[in-house]
This record gives C-alpha cells, structure tokens and sequence, in this order.
C-alpha cells in the first residue's frame, strides 16, 4: 500500500488522510520521513515519545517532525484527520514537535484536504488550498499540552509513578528518600532534565491525565478526587485557569 507520504511532490507538498479508531485502540511505536500533523475532529490521543507526552483534545493537534518514533492511545472513540507535510515544505516556526491550537478554519483546511485529489496537479483550488494550509501552521499558537520525561532513569521511575498515581500522598522528603538523593538535588535535577520545576510538572501531569479520563466519559467530581483536588470547584479552577474554561464545557 502506498502511504500518502510517499507520493509528495515539490508541487504537492502534502496529503491528508482520515482514519477512525476505537477507545483503547494503540498505533504501535513508529515514525514517518514527512512532518505530520495529528488532528481529532472527535475523542482525545495520547501520543507518546521519547521525549515526552502529548494529550491531544478535541480544537487542538499535535504538531511531529520528520523521523519522531512516536505511538498513540485513543482515549475514547477517536475520529482522526492527518496531515503529512514534505520537509522542504514544513513552516520554520514548526521545527519541533508541539501541540497546536486547531481554530475553525485550520479545522475545515484538513477536512478539505482529506477529500482534495491531489494527483490533478492542474487544480488551482488544491494549490490554493495547499498554500493556504501551510499558511496557517505558519499562524497558529503553541499550546502547553506536553509533559516533559527525563533521560534519568531515577526521576523517569519517579514520573511514572507519579503518572499512575496521580493523587498519591507521599511528599517530596519521601521521594527524595526513596530515590536515595536530597530534596535539593531531586529539584535541580528535575528541572535540568525537563525545563520544568517538579511541582509545575506535577500539576501538568494531572491536567493532561483528567483530560483522558473526561474523555472517556468520567464525571467531573470523580476525576477531580483521582487526582488529589479536596473538591470538584478546586478543580474546575485549576482547570479553568489552565484551559481557560470550565472542564464541564471543554469538550463542548
């Protein structure tokens, strides 16, 4: 079979495909020699790599460079919409894999694309329309939906346990105990191999986390108590203030 990928021409720069997977379903660990830009019109993703983790909500995508070895979870009935964009062709201000806001027209530009025949190179509608895609990934805002994984085998056992134990109790004295390093070092250490500071982290994790669960249906008082929150109003402010809307209208 030939991937869309594979038929990119200096004229027609990218192709766009539409695939729809099961809650659970996982594309196993692989890459793509084009940048490629990861899209649900419905459900969430989990897209995961070695440097990290994105959680991908409905009006948001995730952006991949060229060679990314990366697998996805769906969190909930996903409706995918991919772009691959050539290399020669990616906007400068992409050079690195992010999470990106899809606003309505970026949106309708990929749903487009994926009907757009892009084998008739005389079609000045799929010109126009290639043009103005690129366009717009040169335009949209970068948003804070990664989490960071360190190299440090120590501290990556340390946020995976914190990942699977979102509410978990045990301070950072106990940590650092059992990780057999100082409070100190465990904060330097920390920052220096993801950027961000342990508790910034934390939160993160547990914002990117109560999205996979909302997405697969869970209430909002049940997800605010798997994550630590006294209450579902702590929560929803947390959330509003990351997010900028209440977790109750996000999926709207």
């Amino acid at each position: 079979m030939q991937l869309p990928e594979d038929v990119l021409t200096p004229a027609s720069p990218i192709r766009a495909v539409a695939v729809d997977y099961v809650d659970k379903h996982v594309i196993a660990p692989h890459s793509h020699r084009c940048a490629q830009l990861l899209y649900a019109i419905h459900g969430v993703m989990r897209v995961e790599a070695e440097g990290g983790v994105w959680v991908v909500p409905p009006t948001r995508g995730v952006w991949l460079q060229p060679d990314v070895v990366h697998q996805i979870r769906m969190c909930g009935d996903v409706h995918m919409r991919t772009v691959f964009v050539a290399p020669e062709a990616v906007p400068h201000q992409q050079l690195r894999s992010c999470v990106l806001e899809v606003k309505p027209l970026m949106r309708e530009l990929i749903v487009a694309a994926v009907d757009a025949d892009f084998h008739d190179q005389e079609s000045s509608r799929n010109w126009h329309l290639t043009q103005l895609l690129l366009q717009e990934l040169r335009l949209v805002p970068v948003l804070p939906l990664y989490l960071p994984l360190p190299h440090d085998k120590r501290l990556r056992s340390f946020c995976v346990a914190l990942m699977r134990a979102p509410d978990s109790t045990l301070t950072l004295d106990e940590w650092a105990a059992r990780l057999h390093m100082s409070i100190r070092t465990l904060h330097r250490l920390f920052q220096n191999e993801t950027g961000m500071r342990l508790g910034e982290w934390r939160r993160q994790a547990r914002l990117l986390q109560a999205l996979e669960q909302l997405a697969g249906g869970a209430k909002v008082l049940d997800v605010a108590l798997d994550h630590g929150y006294k209450s579902q109003s702590a929560f929803a402010a947390m959330f509003r203030r990351h997010f900028g809307m209440p977790p109750s209208a996000f999926y709207k």
